[in-house]
């Protein structure tokens, strides 16, 4: 039977044999939770659009480019930005949502409203977001949706979150100066996201200036960064400067394995003009739930509804996390690094034996995890690769994990490398 025949010149099992061939092709693309995690952390949130003309402008050497970058100084603005995010997962019908969800209603004092969950959609799919800054101070995104909105609006020493879905609040207080805060945070604005991508820069890494381009009505210059050795999974990253203020643009993240972009998000429409004052007032909408950002981490401490400690709940809190400490071994205590730029694997021990592998370890959900990734073996034993577009890890069966941006092949060589 030819590779390609139709359905209709197969038998009904033939048939069912091949849709459960093409089902496990696609499982295998799905990896835990931890590894998208690393994925979301590593992508940021980074800006990029389709360009629209290729303008004429002077001139310019990639160090003065970054230089530019660097010097920009822009205090206002505001617009629409699109990101798209394509890590090459299978569409799971809103599981990951669900998911997701679940682990935040399940845990003490947990707000839909919360930055930190609520931003992790952004790791996947389609999204359009409104923007607008007037300083260090005053800053405020929303993630439009089909019939709801999120905001995360930034005002002096306030930080509110609003999901008008839930109409659920969530509020905290910033403590010190802007500087100080901004290390702790997501970067919030295109500038931040280049100067993250521009800290991989360094003898192993190419960078040049690739011509111009317009993106939101701007002209800018388009710089390229790219890995010099093969092995990562980057291809490359392009950034567009806004050829006036210097200020990033455009940023898309190209993977080594072709195809479309991993991220490619960026402003639709920007405008340098000072936001009115009212953009950054928020004041809670009348029957909303409100989360203060300490109830929830005194909630995560053992706090009781009035905000009554209760001793024995913390005593066993802390037996079992010391004995789950104990049984996960060095865990990222241990974490230790492999190579070097694009090609930097990290590793940890986490102690254990590794993950159940086949239907007799580890039964019906060590046949399941095997479903997810590629066996592999080496010097170093054998393991489980779990792929992304962008980030994959190895997790060997004697419990090492290696993650990195990098292909299956350089995480089978930097775990051979560690025997």
């Amino acid at each position: 039977m030819a590779p390609f025949a139709s359905d209709d010149s197969m038998t009904a099992a033939e048939v069912d044999d091949l849709r459960a061939a093409r089902r496990r092709k696609a499982a295998r693309y799905v990896v835990p939770v931890a590894v998208v995690g690393v994925a979301a952390a590593t992508i940021g949130l980074v800006p990029a659009l389709a360009d629209s003309g290729d303008p004429d402008l002077p001139k310019i050497s990639a160090q003065e480019l970054i230089e530019k970058i660097a010097a920009s100084d822009v205090q206002q603005l505001s617009g629409t930005v699109k990101i798209t995010t394509d890590l090459g997962l299978p569409d799971l019908g809103g599981l990951e949502s669900s998911l997701a969800s679940g682990a935040m209603e399940s845990g003490d004092g947990g707000s839909s409203a919360d930055p930190s969950s609520k931003l992790t959609e952004l790791a996947t799919g389609t999204h359009t977001l409104r923007i607008a800054a007037d300083g260090p101070d005053k800053q405020k995104l929303s993630l439009l949706e089909n019939t709801s909105e999120y905001s995360l609006i930034h005002n002096g020493k306030d930080v509110w979150g609003y999901d008008s879905k839930s109409n659920e609040v969530y509020h905290s207080t910033t403590s010190g100066s802007a500087e100080a805060e901004k290390e702790k945070d997501v970067p919030a604005t295109p500038k931040d996201m280049a100067e993250e991508a521009l800290k991989a820069v360094d003898d192993t890494t190419s960078v040049t200036v690739d011509g111009t381009a317009q993106v939101a009505g701007r002209d800018a210059y388009r710089l390229v960064i790219k890995p010099k050795a093969s092995g990562s999974t980057v291809g490359q990253i392009t950034v567009a400067v806004d050829s006036k203020t210097g200020l990033p643009l455009k940023f898309t993240l190209t993977p080594s394995s072709g195809g479309a972009a991993v991220v490619d998000a960026g402003f639709t429409q920007v405008s340098f003009a000072k936001p009115a004052a009212s953009t950054f007032d928020f004041s809670p909408p009348k029957g909303a739930k409100v989360t203060e950002g300490e109830d929830i981490e005194g909630a995560a401490h053992g706090a009781g509804d009035k905000g009554a400690i209760d001793k024995g709940a913390i005593d066993k809190g802390i037996e079992k996390h010391a004995k789950s400490e104990e049984e996960f071994g060095k865990g990222l205590d241990g974490l230790k690094v492999i190579g070097e730029g694009w090609n930097s694997v990290a590793v940890f021990d986490t102690g254990g034996e590794g993950m159940p592998s086949g239907s007799e370890a580890g039964g019906e959900f060590g046949g399941f995890l095997d479903s997810l990734g590629d066996k592999v073996t080496g010097k170093f034993g054998s393991g489980t690769v779990f792929s992304t577009r962008l980030v994959n890890a190895l997790m060997t069966d004697d419990g090492k994990v290696y993650v990195g941006a990098v292909d299956k092949a350089a995480l089978v060589k930097a775990a051979d490398a560690g025997k």
